[in-house]
This record gives C-alpha cells, structure tokens and sequence, in this order.
C-alpha cells in the first residue's frame, strides 16, 4: 500500500489507516475476538497507521491495539492516541501538565510503549488553542521521553487552523469526507505549507457512504448513530458528519450511483479522501474483518477522474452544503 509521510515526524504511514473507535465502544457490541480479527485483518492487507484513544471503551481500544503491537512486533505500525476527554467537567482548566502525564502514563500502560508515537488533544474545548501552557506541557512529554509526536483532533475549520499555527504539532485530525468538504478550501492547504499531517476520519460519514443503509434503518441503543444523532452526548458532527439521517440516506444513493463500475461505493468514498492533496492518511472503522479488507483495498482504487470530483462536488453543493457548510 502507498505510504505518506506523517506530518512533523520522521515516520512513513499507510495512506488507508484503522479508526480503533468500533473497537472500543459506542458502535454497538464488537467482541474482543472480533476486535482482535479486525486488526489482524486490517495489518494484513497493509494497514500500518492505528489510530485510537483513551475513552474508548475506557481503555479497551488501546488494550486491544496493544495486543496487536505485541503480536506483530515488526509490522512498522505506528500508533495514534488521543488525551483530554478523560478532564470532568470537560473543560480547558482540566488540560494541565499533572493531568497530561497521568492520562499519558496510563495510555503507555494500556498500549504496552514505552513512548507514544502521537498523541492528539481530543477534541478540546475552545480555549485550549490559545493557552501556551497546554502546549508547554506537551513539549515535555516529549522531551522527556514519554511521546514522541503530537497532534490536535478538532471538530472545526477555525480550530484546525489555530492548531496548525503551533509550530511543534506534527497533525491535525479532522472530518473529511464526500459530505463534509470545508477542509478543502483552508485547511489542507495550509497544512501543507506547514507540514503538518491531515488524519482524515470520519471518511464514511458513520457509513452513510457505503450506500447500505435506507431510512428505515436502525442501529442498537448502545450505536452513536442511535444515541447522538442530534448531538446529545457529543458533537453532532462525529455522527453521520452532521448530516440530517434522511437527507444523507437520499444522497449517498446517488453517490453509489455514480460509482465507477467494480468499485464499492465505500471504497468510492475512501478514495475520493485519499485524492485530496494534503491528506496523509484516511482512518475509516471497521466492526469485522470483511469492512477491514475492503476498506484497506480502497487503497488499490484508481484516482477519481476530474469529471467523476466534479460531479460529487455539485451533489454536495445540491443536497448537502445548506446543513453542513457553515456549521464546522
């Protein structure tokens, strides 16, 4: 599979990576046996980027993950986790140095690393980006040993700017997909001026873009995509991309329907990520070894013609833009 290099970092990643998110929790029950055969699955097909945190599953994605580390020792994987979600209340004021080593320490533990290859701010709160102390502390964990890289996970355009900006973060992780297009415009250039590494996640809009799912569809209570569709556990965004279920269902069939002939419409949408100049690597999910397997052969997809990026640009500007464009 084609590598990029991971933004401020000396390390060369997959273009096709793993979201370990499914693996931990709020995507319905994944047992650990399953868990354990996405990522096996996942490395075989050529996967060398995982990316987890510490709340998902409270420690259970990184546990697993790190089983996987111990496994395949030489696979050249590089592991991303992310800190900051474990501060209650969630605020800025819960992002200090103390609180960093704790949560740093306790992702080493569950990881089995002695140094973290990249740890990202989780979505912080909006004061976080301008405060120099909570970049101060994550300069000494990396100059005492503990990470090696660091990166921001944001929610919105502004936040992935001002991260950018800071001349020691190696990436930005944002929600990029057919759906969800602003990045585009700022963002990704910028990073590339820069340096720094774009982690693409929510390539499928929460599988709206796999083109399989009807209105009619549900998922368990436990399923983000049941308990957050209108932002009440977190962000709205991280659910379907902040697209309306029915508006998106509607417009993902004629995304598939634009796919070329022999490609999924999944693998459609993953490569149409892996296209955009700037991304380093896209980190769909997986909830079984079937959806690892494919999603890493979306790697194996031809470029999108320019015709077939202009026709998903006007689908997006027709049915998506209006519920998404101007909120992140």
């Amino acid at each position: 599979m084609e590598s990029r290099q991971l933004g401020r970092t000396d390390r060369q990643v997959s273009v096709v990576g793993l979201g370990c998110w499914q693996l931990g929790a709020d995507w319905g029950d994944v047992g650990e046996d399953e868990a354990m055969g996405v990522l096996r699955t996942a490395v075989d097909a050529g996967v060398t980027f995982l990316d987890t945190a510490d709340v998902y599953g409270d420690g259970r994605s990184e546990t697993l993950v790190g089983r996987m580390l111990a496994e395949r020792p030489d696979a050249g994987l590089t592991v991303a986790t992310k800190l900051g979600r474990r501060a209650d209340p969630h605020v800025a004021e819960g992002y200090t140095a103390s609180a960093f080593r704790e949560w740093t320490d306790r992702s080493r533990r569950n990881l089995g690393m002695d140094t973290l290859d990249l740890v990202q701010l989780h979505c912080p709160p909006p004061g976080v980006y301008d405060d120099d102390r909570v970049f101060d502390a994550l300069d000494a964990l990396a100059d005492a040993g503990s990470i090696a890289a660091y990166g921001v996970s944001v929610e919105t355009v502004d936040e992935a700017l001002r991260a950018i900006a800071r001349p020691h973060v190696a990436t930005v992780q944002i929600i990029l997909n057919i759906f969800r297009r602003k990045p585009l415009e700022q963002v990704l250039p910028a990073a590339a001026e820069a340096g720094v590494g774009i982690i693409a996640r929510v390539p499928l809009a929460s599988g709206l873009l796999s083109g399989k799912y009807s209105e009619d569809t549900t998922f368990a209570a436990d399923d983000h995509r049941t308990f957050n569709r209108h932002g009440e556990a977190f962000d709205v965004g991280e659910t379907f991309a902040g697209v309306p279920f029915e508006v998106g269902v509607a417009a993902a069939r004629k995304v598939a329907a634009l796919a070329p002939r022999g490609v999924d419409p999944a693998a459609l949408a993953l490569r149409w990520v892996v296209d955009q100049p700037g991304v380093t690597t896209v980190i769909p999910g997986a909830r079984n070894e079937r959806q690892a397997r494919a999603n890493a052969a979306a790697a194996d997809v031809p470029p999108l013609s320019a015709f077939l990026q202009e026709q998903l640009r006007d689908l997006y500007d027709a049915e998506i833009r209006e519920h998404v464009h101007a909120r992140w």
